[in-house]
């Protein structure tokens, strides 16, 4: 890419950044049957301000509506969808179904955190010009609007990592499709745009997005950005987190704590005889020496010669 063609990227990412400073959010239009009407009325009294945090994370400052239909469980959408999932949303088409009886459901514990999760999928949408974008990173960088790490992610993070071996960006991407491995995915994806985030600024996702929506595919986007490559990325970032979340909680887990203990123990037990074994040979060779003395004072002796 020209040293023209970056900084108009730059620049765009900026400009959208700006938009979103200036409060300018999507407006949400809640959609929902009679037996779901308290729910959507918790979703309209979501303050304006919540809607910052993904705008402003994606660079993405339209104003442009989104609506946001819930669900019954009965409903087809709902049985048509996979059980663990919670709602799903149509970038190209700002709309967001949810089904707020699945809620909490990883990677959101409420129908608020959910809501600003989808909203965020609409939003990095725009942000791309709808041109490809990846499922880690479309999910990774949701899952951040959606709300704090807490310690439910530290966990599935720390899971991930004690029973997975590195894994690649596309390798990430096909774990979204086993249900037994989503949360992993979800909280992989998660750690890795933060850690994205930590390294290479706050602006990295909209300046990624800004140039994907130019033309730029996402890896050459992304290698723009970043100055690294997706897997070089990724490689970094297990390389990392693979001490902190796989053997810090193994050196601190009790097991080893206990193991610790005993080995202490069986040392300190090893001195002890060791320290005993010497005194009693000390104390057996004193005995000796004595033993000796008293023989030779009690042995008779000759007369002297007369």
């Amino acid at each position: 890419m020209t040293g023209r063609a970056h900084a108009a990227a730059l620049a765009l990412a900026l400009a959208l950044a700006g938009a979103v400073a200036a409060g300018a959010v999507p407006r949400l239009v809640i959609e929902a049957p009679p037996e779901l009407r308290s729910e959507a009325e918790r979703l309209r009294r979501l303050p304006a301000g919540a809607l910052e945090q993904p705008a402003r994370l994606v660079g993405e400052g339209s104003e442009d509506p989104i609506t946001v239909s819930l669900m019954p469980e009965g409903a087809s959408a709902a049985r048509a969808a996979q059980g663990w999932v919670a709602g799903y949303a149509y970038g190209a088409l700002s709309r967001i179904v949810l089904f707020p009886e699945r809620v909490p459901h990883y990677p959101d514990s409420t129908l608020e955190e959910l809501l600003l999760h989808e909203v965020a999928h609409v939003l990095i949408d725009r942000a791309a010009g709808h041109r490809s974008v990846p499922r880690w990173f479309h999910e990774g960088v949701a899952s951040v609007a959606g709300g704090a790490w807490d310690l439910r992610d530290g966990s599935r993070l720390t899971l991930a990592m004690l029973s997975s071996r590195e894994l690649t960006p596309r390798e990430l991407d096909r774990l979204f499709g086993d249900p037994a491995k989503v949360g992993r995915a979800y909280a992989v994806a998660d750690a890795f745009v933060r850690d994205l985030m930590r390294r290479h600024g706050e602006t990295v996702v909209p300046e990624i997005l800004a140039r994907v929506r130019q033309g730029a595919s996402f890896a050459a986007a992304f290698r723009t950005t970043v100055g690294l490559s997706p897997e070089q990325a990724a490689h970094e970032f297990w390389g990392d987190e693979v001490f902190w979340y796989r053997w810090v909680p193994v050196l601190t887990s009790s097991a080893t704590l206990w193991i610790a203990i005993t080995l202490l123990a069986l040392v300190a037990i090893g001195r002890r005889r060791q320290r005993d074994a010497a005194m009693a040979a000390r104390w057996d060779a004193e005995e000796e020496a004595l033993r000796r003395r008293l023989a030779a004072a009690l042995e008779p002796r000759e007369p002297p010669p007369s």
